[in-house]
């Protein structure tokens, strides 16, 4: 601002005094040419008064002297040349009003010559004409004065012109944004917008910072990560997962720090389609959407989300093996109900030998049964089709049937049943807690040795009721421990199916467990036996000793 202040300063000063000196100049030469004329008038009066006494060619003049008759013949020239003076304009305006002057421009069109004519009284006509320089040759005789002069003006116009553009704009320069005060009358209204501008935008940057702030709050408590980029892959906004996750920070380049699965879906939503992706990373699978943001149909950005799905991933793999591992299981009893049923049909099973191919068939199609239930079982508990019917369960009690029903089985391989602890009141669905201690009093007996025992402990630690069910046989190896609770694994796979094992008892016990908000605990030394714990947390029980 200062400099254009300056400039225009300068620039109207210059053109002042060009004006101002055009004006004089002309004004000057204007009075210097009337001064002229007026000489010439009492140069005329004085020749006059001399050409009564004095011969023409005697009279001394700075000029040209010409003498006309009535006829405007001429009578007398000082140059001795003879023209037609007839239509000279002074020589017309003398013989109308007695005296006439003109001027015409000579030579280099920079000079003039002044002309005065009088009439006699005899009706002859005396004519004077004197050159003068113009107002353009005087302008050049004084071209190196005029320079000076006006060297000497710019100089003091450039001076007083810088001194005003700074007065003037050292207190505008001074105003403060925040806090503008006015100056100048002039700068009111302008200090008036600043301040209403300064109101309104705190009161914007008020409002976005709340918006920043919950945005903020929302998107990093959001489990999902979430990425915002402009055009050119800059991360103008990202919460705390998707840093973590994709290992990239705000204002960072995706095309210079991120993974290439990255790179190329940011390049896909920024040419304007959706891209999704599947990033494996540190045991975890990642799923990633970037999809385009567009203004005005332009895309102006992307916007990516990533999802950790390894849970997903997880059930799907399960759901996979669990498939493989029911259409194996099966078809195992199913092949053998076949292939007897096709012996019978054929005639080839000698009659003494069908009573033990029947007891066979309906071995298998039991087997066949148990398996389903468990299946069904387990389908219910996973979809939540099991309807709870709360009640007060009493485990000493539930845990004593469970063990009547097992005593024929464990008699004849004369396992030893045990019960001890106390009276355990907890509110829960009985059928489930019931099929829960089942299934583990179940395995104690059909993986225990000949001759061993199963101890069956009801309740309390640490204010908390637990069923603990201990047994004496083979035992789990330590590589087995972690994966005996998955469906349909086994830890010796001939054995189960020769004692009839499904593989989903301990699957069941865990579903229960967890149904009642349970803790299921397993300890194991091959070759010595098996403890398995579950203990209730969050129920206020009442005991009684036993």
């Amino acid at each position: 601002m200062r400099e254009k202040l300056f400039v225009n300063f300068l620039a109207l000063s210059m053109l002042v005094l060009a004006v101002s000196g055009l004006l004089f100049s002309n004004t000057l030469y204007r009075y210097y040419e009337e001064q002229s004329f007026a000489d010439m008038e009492e140069d005329a009066d004085y020749l006059i008064q001399s050409m009564e006494f004095t011969q023409l060619g005697q009279l001394r003049f700075t000029g040209t002297i010409t003498l006309l008759d009535s006829h405007d013949a001429v009578l007398y020239d000082s140059r001795g040349v003879e023209e037609d003076l007839s239509e000279c304009k002074e020589v017309m305006q003398a013989h109308e009003d007695g005296s006439g002057r003109s001027k015409r421009s000579v030579g280099t069109m920079l000079d003039k010559e002044l002309c005065y004519a009088r009439r006699l009284p005899d009706g002859s006509v005396l004519r004077l004409c004197r050159q003068q320089a113009g107002l353009g040759t005087m302008i050049l005789q004084l071209a190196g004065r005029i320079f000076l002069v006006v060297l000497l003006v710019a100089l003091g116009a450039g001076m007083w012109s810088l001194h005003l553009a700074r007065q003037i704009t050292r207190p505008i320069n001074a105003i403060v944004p925040d806090k503008p005060e006015s100056v100048y009358p002039e700068l009111q209204p302008l200090t008036d917008r600043l301040r209403e501008q300064n109101s309104t935008i705190r009161h914007q940057m008020d409002e976005l910072r709340r918006r920043v702030r919950e945005f903020s709050a929302l998107t990093d408590n959001m489990s999902e990560g979430f990425l915002l980029l402009d055009s050119h892959g800059e991360v103008l906004m990202g919460n705390l997962s998707a840093r973590e996750s994709l290992r990239i920070g705000v204002h960072h380049n995706v095309y210079r720090c991120g993974s290439a699965t990255l790179r190329h879906a940011v390049e896909m939503a920024l040419s304007g389609s959706r891209e999704e992706q599947r990033i494996p990373q540190e045991g975890r699978m990642l799923q990633m959407m970037a999809s385009p943001v567009t203004v005005s149909g332009q895309v102006t950005g992307a916007v990516v989300l990533v999802m950790d799905v390894t849970e997903q991933e997880q059930r799907e793999a399960l759901r996979r093996e669990f498939s493989a591992n029911v259409s194996h299981e099966l078809k195992t009893p199913l092949t053998s109900i076949s292939g007897f049923a096709e012996l019978m049909s054929q005639g080839l099973v000698p009659p003494e030998k069908m009573q033990e191919f029947s007891g066979d068939i309906y071995r298998e199609c039991r087997r066949l049964m148990a398996l389903v239930e468990d299946i069904l079982r387990l389908s219910r508990m996973d979809e939540g089709a099991v309807q709870p019917e709360w009640e007060e369960v009493e485990l000493y009690t539930l845990a004593q049937e469970v063990l009547d029903s097992l005593e024929s089985v464990a008699r004849r391989r004369k396992i030893c049943l045990m019960l001890q602890g106390e009276t355990v009141l907890l509110t829960g669905e009985r059928q489930m807690l019931r099929e829960m201690i089942y299934n583990l009093c179940d395995n104690a007996v059909k993986y225990n040795r000949d001759g061993g025992s199963v101890t069956v402990t009801v309740s309390h630690t640490q204010g908390r009721p637990f069923l603990s069910v201990a047994d004496t046989g083979i035992g789990i190896p330590y590589a087995h421990q972690s994966r005996v609770f998955e469906r349909f694994y086994r830890v010796d796979k001939s054995h189960s199916r020769a004692i009839g094992g499904t593989g989903l008892g301990l699957s069941i016990v865990k579903h229960a467990a967890q149904y009642h908000n349970a803790r299921v605990e397993l300890h194991s030394t091959p070759g010595e036996g098996t403890e398995i714990t579950v203990t209730f947390d969050g129920y206020t029980a009442e005991r009684r000793s036993i």
